[in-house]
């Protein structure tokens, strides 16, 4: 258990900047980077805040995901994007993450799994830091996991969480779905197939602006789930942006998910630690219920908010969880805002593991006390 992830350290936008200053600035830390080098506006404002601390102690290696027949002017802004982060940081090299194999299957987790296995980390790390901002979940999830895992064999090794987000920015960006539903690797849950007890499945889609294809087709793929409850962004920085959301996805909720107002779950927009709670004190409530009678099973489809989903992501690596999600064939980016106001980033760091964290760990190996 990482009974510290309740209320481990976070800082927000300009906390962020003080903390990466006062941290990263440290002669001692050498820190290895892993971003992706998309198109995506937010690829390089990490490394930019890095770069600016850090100097030659900043390593990197960015992930560039390719997929079949992506617009011009979006591989254009890669290019930049990449050439740019080069720039910025020279001990790095990028990495191209074939999405699709050549018969159109989904093997972002396994292509991303074998690059970060091959990879030759660099040496005397004392800070790993995952920028989620443009990584798809396809490749986020399974590279948190991986490094996370890889921390947690060094007690002195920091990983941390940082995300550039900004969710009016997330409604230009426009992705294609591909037709086949599947679990992001390393999430696949406990297995329930031969469960003694009937299983009752629990669905916790994020409404997000422009998902309604890829969550329709997640929920098509099980018959028998038991409850649906949407994930909706509250408190917000647009204070609407839940009820527009519940608009948008009206067909869907009232006539074809036998959806109850009573289950909507409302999580900050701004903090993945209250996505994180509110999600395990489900789980755990859950289990409670129906122990006994039936197999509990809580599926993830955290499509939405970069924020909202590594709230959800480390909820799914404490628990077991089962993510689902549907690949995205090819995006499109509109750049004119199509409507949408214009709004400066929000900046989020998670610190996940690390020394500063010896005490909780005391804790935990501490042995019970004996009874009176």
């Amino acid at each position: 258990m990482r009974d510290h992830w309740s209320n481990c350290i976070t800082h927000f936008d300009e906390r962020v900047d003080a903390f990466i200053k006062e941290h990263f600035s440290d002669p001692k830390t050498r820190c290895l980077l892993i971003a992706g080098a998309g198109f995506d506006p937010r690829a390089r404002r990490v490394a930019e805040k890095l770069a600016a601390a850090m100097g030659p102690r900043l390593h990197a290696l960015f992930l560039r995901e390719e997929r079949g027949d992506p617009a011009a002017n979006l591989t254009t802004e890669a290019d930049t994007n990449e050439r740019e982060l080069l720039s910025l940081v020279p001990n790095a090299i990028v990495q191209q993450i074939q999405i699709f194999a050549d018969d159109g299957a989904p093997v972002a987790g396994q292509r991303l799994s074998d690059t970060l296995a091959k990879f030759e980390w660099p040496e005397a790390l004392t800070d790993v830091v995952l920028d989620m901002s443009a990584l798809s979940l396809g490749i986020a999830f399974p590279a948190a996991r991986f490094c996370l895992e890889h921390c947690e064999r060094d007690d002195n090794l920091n990983f941390h969480l940082m995300i550039s987000s900004n969710p009016e920015l997330d409604a230009r960006i426009l992705g294609e779905p591909s037709p086949q539903v599947i679990n992001v690797r390393g999430f696949a849950g406990v297995n329930v197939e031969y469960a003694s007890k009937p299983v009752a499945r629990i669905w916790l889609p994020h409404l997000a602006h422009g998902s309604a294809a890829k969550l329709q087709k997640i929920r098509a793929s099980h018959s028998d789930v038991y409850k649906i409850c949407p994930l909706l962004p509250f408190p917000a920085r647009n204070p609407r942006r839940a009820d527009e959301l519940l608009t948008e996805f009206l067909t869907q909720l009232t006539d074809e998910w036998d959806f109850d107002s009573r289950d909507l779950i409302y999580v900050s927009e701004r903090n993945p630690l209250d996505s994180y709670r509110t999600i395990s004190t489900l789980k755990e409530r859950y289990d409670r219920t129906v122990d006994g009678i039936f197999e509990p099973q809580i599926i993830l489809s955290p499509l939405g908010s970069k924020v909202m989903a590594a709230g959800a992501m480390m909820a799914a690596i404490e628990h077991n969880l089962l993510v689902q999600y549907v690949e995205t064939l090819r995006y499109d980016f509109d750049h004119t805002g199509n409507g949408h106001e214009h709004h400066a980033d929000m900046t989020v760091h998670v610190w996940l593991h690390g020394p500063i964290y010896a005490s909780y760990k005391q804790q935990e190996s501490a042995p019970e006390p004996e009874a009176a």
